[in-house]
């Protein structure tokens, strides 16, 4: 299995070695004999922390990972909360499209019917389902990206790190939306079903009344189709831009940046991600909010019976939701890392073995 992975992460196309040296700057003499090599830049590990700062564990301890679940808990849980009317309206967009017109539209119909307390409804599996995905995904996104690193060394997890992160966030999500399927399924239920349940502790019983476990996981198919291709945009996006910003747009190196200042880039990068990670899920959502709505329906038929306008219904509103949701919580994570002084590591550059071996030290 490992041997796969490590094919599959040279395989990708959208960062080969060679074009990575390039845009750094550092193609060797026979890709560039023109000119020398520019000036070596100071090395960073992957997986590296200062050495300035006092930490409060190790890089990849166990306390380390720990923390992080913790900070992925209230990342994800109190964000996803705090956007339940705005996501309570892009699913009645997308499940009854002919009652709700758009986001303007469906907010009006819902407070006419609901009053201001129907924008609140599902906010309890809204929370306990974010947070327990919240867990798995930064936790088990740490432990990945420490293990895939480690089974392609140092200077293959630079030369990869792109298909590195998209492996680990994958490999998280994976174990997160199982953690949050059940959670989710009544969460849906509440919000577009009318008269069926107000909260949680009507929806769950009844489910399980109705169709047993089944009603609790015949999404998760659907939300891996969901979640797995917006988390690895997620993060590997986010990875990739906060490094082009320290590179590109920050005038100073992030060692020379406050905490503020570090957190500001993180929020941009977040925010940037969060856009692109809306556009990647959201046919899958649109299935998911359809699919757990009905009684014995699957993922096929819906998607059928949607079609491709239909399952692009909520977009904006989506774009919206997940643009902000992604930068608050990347921006409360690293945040979480500060507070518990956590190492944070430096955006990568080319190891100092890799750089000897292709002659620019010596």
């Amino acid at each position: 299995m490992f041997s796969s992975v490590a094919h599959l992460a040279r395989a990708n196309p959208f960062n080969a070695p060679h074009l990575q040296l390039v845009q750094d700057g550092l193609a060797g003499p026979r890709s560039n004999p023109a000119g020398p090599p520019g000036p070596p830049r100071r090395s960073r590990k992957l997986a590296a922390a200062s050495v300035e700062e006092q930490y409060s564990c190790d890089y990849g301890s166990g306390r380390f990972f720990l923390l992080c679940g913790l900070g992925g808990i209230i990342s994800c849980g109190t964000t996803h909360t705090a956007l339940v009317p705005l996501d309570l309206v892009k699913c009645r967009l997308q499940v009854d499209p002919q009652k709700y017109k758009g986001i303007f539209n469906g907010f009006s119909i819902t407070l006419k019917e609901d009053g201001v307390r129907g924008l609140a409804k599902g906010w309890a599996p809204t929370f306990i389902g974010y947070s327990m995905q919240g867990l798995c995904k930064f936790g088990f996104y740490e432990v990945f990206k420490v293990l895939y690193s480690n089974m392609l060394g140092e200077e293959n997890a630079y030369l990869w790190r792109t298909s590195l992160y998209l492996a680990a966030s994958a490999s998280a999500e994976f174990f997160a939306d199982i953690a949050l399927a059940p959670m989710e399924a009544a969460k849906v239920r509440i919000q577009t079903q009318p008269g069926y349940a107000n909260t949680l502790r009507d929806a769950a019983p009844k489910m399980y009344k109705e169709e047993g476990l089944k009603a609790f996981y015949k999404g998760v198919a659907p939300l891996w189709m969901r979640q797995i291709p917006y988390t690895m945009m997620k993060f590997a996006c986010f990875e990739r831009t906060v490094e082009a910003l320290y590179k590109f747009v920050v005038p100073k190196p992030r060692s020379e940046c406050s905490k503020p200042e570090q957190l500001v880039v993180t929020f941009v990068a977040g925010y940037i991600a969060g856009v692109f990670c809306a556009i990647v899920s959201h046919p899958a959502d649109s299935v998911v909010s359809v699919l757990n709505k009905e009684k014995g329906s699957s993922a096929s038929l819906v998607l059928q019976r949607l079609g491709f306008r239909g399952v692009w219904k909520g977009l904006f509103a989506r774009i919206i939701m997940i643009g902000t949701l992604t930068a608050l919580q990347w921006f409360i994570y690293d945040s979480v890392k500060v507070y518990f002084r956590l190492p944070r590591p430096p955006p990568p550059e080319m190891p100092e073995s890799l750089k000897k071996k292709l002659g620019y030290t010596e």
